[in-house]
């Protein structure tokens, strides 16, 4: 089935990672899709890294060589503003960089054009006042998602949302939002895979959504947030599998 698919949209948290550790078999579920022509994209809501970093990251998990496959939402986000815009920009490496290569205008107040937020471990309540007052006067406030929380080695930590979910607070406004399940990821996973394909992914409320908004068939794992005990999902997963190994070998089979 999987040679039938135009490509695979590959979440990574849950799915190649957990944290600093690789989900086992993960590496070479990849290269077994490569070897059989299967064309691969790395979706990730994470906008802390640049698709460089991201690359160096999977290279480190065993997986090389994936620059120009990895799509983040750092980078969907970019797409929702115009170059020479004023951005207020809170997040980390992913999002400014994104926006440089943009060519819009990274400011740390207002006045600006829009603020977008994406995850930072270093979000304080000063930034949280520069972002409301920002929107206040009329700036676009942008998520780069609205996870509510990403699985590390052992446990769940807080994700954008809970971030995103402050400065909501804060003005009274919901943001527009990049990243999986949300359109503007899903036009370039589209322009990079093509109108069908496979999403993988470790939850449905995102990249089950996601697969319906891409126009993907939906494949679960269980590899992170989501567990046996969490089934059946909403919306409903077409493959459920422990992990991307058992997947693709259950898909790939001869």
């Amino acid at each position: 089935m999987g040679r039938e698919l135009t490509g695979w949209a590959l979440d990574l948290d849950g799915v190649i990672w957990r944290g600093t550790e690789t989900v086992p078999g993960a590496p070479a579920a990849v290269a077994r899709l490569r070897a059989a022509g299967v064309p691969i994209a790395f979706v990730t809501n994470s906008a802390q890294r640049t698709p460089a970093q991201v690359a160096d990251k999977l290279a480190s998990h065993g997986i090389p060589d994936a620059e120009s496959d990895v799509i983040t939402a750092a980078v969907a986000a970019t797409t929702m503003v115009d170059p020479g815009d004023r951005v207020l920009a809170i997040g980390s490496d992913g999002v400014f960089e994104a926006l440089r290569a943009r060519g819009c205008t990274v400011v740390h107040d207002g006045p600006a054009d829009a603020v977008i937020m994406g995850i930072t471990q270093a979000f304080d309540y000063e930034m949280m006042t520069r972002a409301m007052h920002a929107i206040a006067d009329g700036a676009r406030f942008i998520a780069t998602n609205t996870d509510s929380t990403f699985p590390m080695a052992d446990r769940l930590v807080p994700g954008n949302g809970a971030l995103v979910a402050a400065v909501a607070t804060a003005t009274g406004l919901e943001p527009e939002i990049a990243g999986k399940p949300h359109h503007p990821i899903a036009e370039l996973v589209r322009a990079q895979l093509g109108p069908s394909g496979l999403m993988v992914g470790d939850r449905a409320d995102t990249d089950g959504l996601f697969a319906d908004v891409v126009g993907y068939d939906f494949a679960l794992v269980l590899s992170g947030v989501t567990t046996e005990a969490d089934l059946p999902t909403d919306p409903p997963a077409v493959h459920t599998a422990p992990d991307l190994a058992v997947l693709v070998d259950r898909l790939l089979e001869d």
